[in-house]
This record gives structure tokens, C-alpha cells and sequence, in this order.
């Protein structure tokens, strides 16, 4: 049986550029995900990674993506999984500019019945885009728990 989308609406009070930035940028992601390292290629199958230092102090991949479209400052879609990314599920983040804020929709779907990530992620995204909001509307973030 399929795992129902996961699905998060956010409002971030910026302009529609900075909230673009905050999800494609080196400097917005090492904030969000505590220093990691983060690679893009905005191109369709462009690779993304965040990775850093592992638990024995060598370098990691945390979580392997790929690019499936972007579409500045409005629309953005890749696939992603844990580590090498062997099982990968798909992310849609829509960004529509109302009055001075954004309303930022984030669907995570497609995952494999065996996907161990699913609940790490349903708990996860809301902690991530609550950080990335702080970020955006203030310059300073909280630590996750």
C-alpha cells in the first residue's frame, strides 16, 4: 500500500526571491541543517548533496538528490534519499508571493513502501521549515532538538 504525500503550508514573510534562495543556497542550507555542506545543480537530473563530517569525524554523505525542475522563484522539484540515496522519495515546493508574505506548499511523496525515512521526514519538515522561516524573516535560526 502506498504511503500517503506528506504535505506542509508555510508562510514566510520575505519577498519571493529570498524565500527561493533559502531553499537553494550553500549559505541557507549550512544554516537550516547545522553546517552541512550543500551542492546543487539547478539543472533537470542535477546533483544535490549535503554532506559533512560522520560520526567517526570522516566525511559523509548525509542525503543524495537529484534535480527534476526548477523553476526560479516558483517551483521546485527533486528526489532525494539518506545517504548514498539508494531509496528516494520526490519533493514539490511551490512559492506563491501573497501581499508581503509567500506561501510556501512542500509535498513529499512517492515513497517506496520500504522507505525507512518516511516518519524521520513527516517529522522533519516541519522543523526544517520552521528554521528556514526564522532564518528568512529574522537572520538567526534555532538549533534542532
Amino acid at each position: 500500500m502506498a504511503k500517503p504525500p506528506l504535505i506542509f503550508t508555510f508562510y514566510i514573510a520575505a519577498p519571493i526571491e529570498k524565500v527561493w534562495n533559502g531553499f537553494v543556497s550553500k549559505e541557507a542550507n549550512q544554516t537550516i541543517f547545522m553546517g552541512a555542506d550543500f551542492e546543487v545543480d539547478l539543472r533537470p537530473g542535477g546533483a544535490m548533496t549535503w554532506s559533512g563530517p560522520g560520526k567517526d569525524g570522516r566525511p559523509t554523505r548525509y542525503v543524495t538528490g537529484e534535480v527534476l525542475a526548477a523553476e526560479a522563484p516558483t517551483r521546485f522539484e527533486y528526489k532525494f534519499g539518506m545517504g548514498d540515496g539508494a531509496v528516494m522519495s520526490r519533493v514539490k515546493i511551490a512559492l506563491t508571493q501573497e501581499s508581503e508574505a509567500v506561501k510556501v506548499v512542500v509535498t513529499n511523496d512517492g515513497f517506496a513502501d520500504d522507505d525507512p525515512a518516511y516518519l524521520q521526514n513527516a517529522e522533519g519538515w516541519p522543523r526544517i521549515l520552521s528554521r528556514l522561516k526564522t532564518l528568512l524573516e529574522t537572520g538567526k535560526t534555532f538549533r534542532p532538538h
